[in-house]
């Protein structure tokens, strides 16, 4: 979603003071050897002008006679910058030198503005550095607002308490931070654990990225983390964006489905462990969702409860599934009522561990400022009335819960990045508008991230990255007041309670409000006549059933959980036996199918010496005949020469003198 350039806040002066110090600038004709030395030549003459103008105002010298390059040179650049105001000079002077040397202010880090230091800037500005022994607190860059005032964090706003924290309320500014700060990004994921916000992934310039970066949000100090190879199980963490970073277990992030240049063809949960810095695959069951991103991912307890996204096909998805953590099942969900439309990018909260709120979200043309709730309890879906002032349409947006307040930053529409930072009271179903920026600064972009931190009990919120036309990776930072908590609460009633469902909202017309608000006053007016003792009595009976009642259902709801994730475990159980069982079943078929195999080649040999022998067999029937022929000629041959031995012997005997044999009568 295209979006116009924003520029970045200002610096304070004392900061640009010290970036010029720092960078070698001073006395009355500010060009050292120390400067060319540190910068390209192009670079130290536009420093050299930004620090004239800064200091000195506008040129008004007249151009040099002589010609020398170095002195034409910085009288042009000087002179090219016409009647910029001395504040942007600064500021831009502070940026420049931030883009060629990104950890200068990290070399300088004895440098702070704050009163308990006592760092005095002379005339000249001549910096005195203090010890090293005090506390660094970092200094706030200005963020303007819609009316064109800008957030004063001077030193009055700045407090130190072993660590730095803003000191103003319901105001973004923008920490100096140290460190080699992340590649630019958008549609990356972010999450805190202990104090350190890890931000994973992301899209830069059309690529995405698999890197992990952590911001200690104690001394404001970037870093990356070195990840190493898992021996038991390699893995090369694909680059991806749009997916989702969730901290668990105290020392594992869980990152979960997104878009990559490789999609698998379903939800993968990835796994950081922050003890051995490795990643790995998670073995899930049941049957997982189709890959995708843009989706939210809502922590409810020990469940994943997914929502929506895109996937690779570009197709909008509204879908509901559930990830039990414990024992890695996935469940597709089926819902009552009228699911949100199919949507991507948009935000989502739970309220009192049961109900789930969808907001905003587009398609490929459309982003939408609608509401939805799902009870998670009887899986459904309503779409209530909001009440205060509805946020615009938007998509890519971030929030983050504080109690029943959910806080709401960035986001576009197709055309502009949104400006304000809203915050919906979940009871009440009320926005208010926290705070409104300029169009065009960073955290009017789609696609950062906005994690919660804590400084000496205080909430802090905690956004970075973005994308507004151009890329960037600035660290801003609210300090949301109770003013900006509780306000959203005189625009309605209570819309979700522990103790109703969100389908209560939906029907709610103006005439019932006014008729519950009638009746509230005479409630009050009624309590207000009482005895304040009869009304204490009475609250704290009530206060008592009330407790022992959510008591009873905590321990009814502890107990059917404790027998559901008994026969889930059972289950499992169950579900490893059998795939060891069907892996022995598999084992022994691939020997029953070997030895059939064998047999198959006996049979089919044995057939053959069959049909041999039969051959064989026909021969010698055929042998046999012929013999037979053969010995009955052999008999009929020797008969005939027996009867003609006799019929000849009587003639050679008579020859002879034999006489024949006398026949008898």
């Amino acid at each position: 979603m295209a979006m116009a350039r924003i520029s970045s806040g200002l610096a304070y002066p004392d900061r640009f003071y010290a970036a010029a110090t720092y960078a070698g600038f001073g006395g009355d004709f500010p060009y050292s050897s120390a400067v060319i030395s540190k910068f390209s030549n192009d670079v130290a003459l536009l420093l050299y002008a930004l620090y004239q103008q800064a200091t000195v105002g506008p040129c008004n010298v007249p151009k040099p006679r002589g010609w020398s390059p170095v002195e034409q040179g910085k009288w042009t650049s000087w002179n090219g910058l016409g009647n910029m105001a001395s504040i942007e000079a600064m500021r831009l002077f502070v940026k420049i030198l931030e883009e060629e040397d990104p950890g200068w202010y990290s070399r300088v880090s004895d440098f702070t503005s704050d009163p308990v230091v006592d760092v005095e800037m002379n005339h000249n500005h001549q910096t005195e550095l203090p010890s090293k022994n005090v506390v660094n607190v970092p200094e706030m860059k200005t963020i303007p607002t819609e009316n064109g005032n800008h957030v004063e964090t001077q030193d009055k706003d700045v407090l130190v308490d072993g660590v730095g924290y803003v000191g103003v309320y319901d105001q973004w500014v923008a920490p100096a931070v140290s460190g080699p700060r992340p590649k630019p990004r958008y549609e990356h994921a972010a999450a805190v654990i202990d104090d350190k916000m890890y931000i994973f992934g992301g899209n830069h310039n059309g690529r995405y990225l698999n890197d992990l970066q952590t911001l200690d949000l104690r001394n404001w100090t970037w870093s990356k983390v070195e990840v190493k190879a898992n021996p038991e199980a390699p893995l090369t963490v694909t680059s991806c964006a749009g997916h989702s970073l969730i901290p668990w277990e105290g020392n594992k992030l869980l990152s979960i489905a997104g878009h990559s240049k490789d999609p698998s063809e379903v939800v993968n949960v990835k796994a950081f462990d922050l003890q051995t810095y490795t990643w790995s695959t998670m073995k899930t069951y049941g049957k997982p969702p189709i890959s995708r991103g843009g989706q939210s991912v809502t922590l409810v307890g020990s469940t994943l409860v997914i929502f929506g996204g895109q996937d690779g096909n570009r197709t909008l998805l509204n879908d509901l599934h559930i990830l039990d953590l414990e024992t890695m099942t996935w469940d597709e969900i089926d819902t009552l009522g009228v699911s949100p439309s199919p949507r991507s990018d948009h935000a989502a909260a739970v309220h009192a561990e049961r109900y789930l709120l969808i907001f905003g979200g587009g398609t490929h043309a459309t982003c939408f400022n609608d509401l939805h709730v799902l009870d998670l309890k009887t899986m459904e879906w309503s779409r209530p009335s909001q009440q205060g002032e509805i946020p615009s349409p938007r998509a890519g947006h971030a929030g983050v819960t504080i109690g029943e307040s959910w806080f709401i930053v960035g986001g576009g529409d197709n055309k502009s990045g949104v400006s304000e930072t809203v915050v919906l009271n979940m009871s009440t179903l009320s926005w208010s508008v926290v705070t409104t920026v300029e169009g065009r600064v960073p955290l009017a972009s789609e696609g950062p991230s906005l994690v919660l931190s804590s400084y000496n009990g205080e909430d802090i919120l905690v956004s970075f990255g973005g994308y507004n036309g151009r890329y960037n990776n600035e660290v801003n930072l609210l300090k949301p007041s109770h003013k900006s908590t509780l306000q959203a609460t005189r625009f309605g009633t209570p819309a979700l309670d522990s103790g109703s469902g969100a389908q209560n909202a939906t029907n709610g017309t103006r005439d019932v409000e006014l008729e519950f608000e009638t009746a509230q006053e005479a409630k009050i007016r009624e309590i207000s006549m009482d005895n304040n003792e009869s009304q204490t009595n009475k609250a704290n009976e009530v206060s008592e059933r009330s407790i022992a009642a959510l008591k009873a259902e905590k321990e009814e709801l502890e107990s059917a959980l404790s027998n559901e994730k008994s026969q889930s475990l059972q289950l499992k159980q169950e579900l490893l036996e059998a795939e060891s069982k069907n892996t022995d079943l598999y084992k022994e078929l691939q020997s029953v199918r070997g030895q059939l195999a064998a047999e198959q080649s006996r049979c089919f040999k044995l057939e053959v010496d069959v049909a041999e022998l039969r051959q064989k067999l026909q021969t010698m029937d055929t042998l046999q005949k012929e013999l037979e022929i053969l010995q009955r000629q052999k008999a009929a041959s020797e008969e005939a020469y027996a009867k003609q031995k006799q019929s000849s012997g009587g003639v050679w005997g008579w020859l002879a003198g034999t006489p024949p044999p006398i026949e008898k009568p």
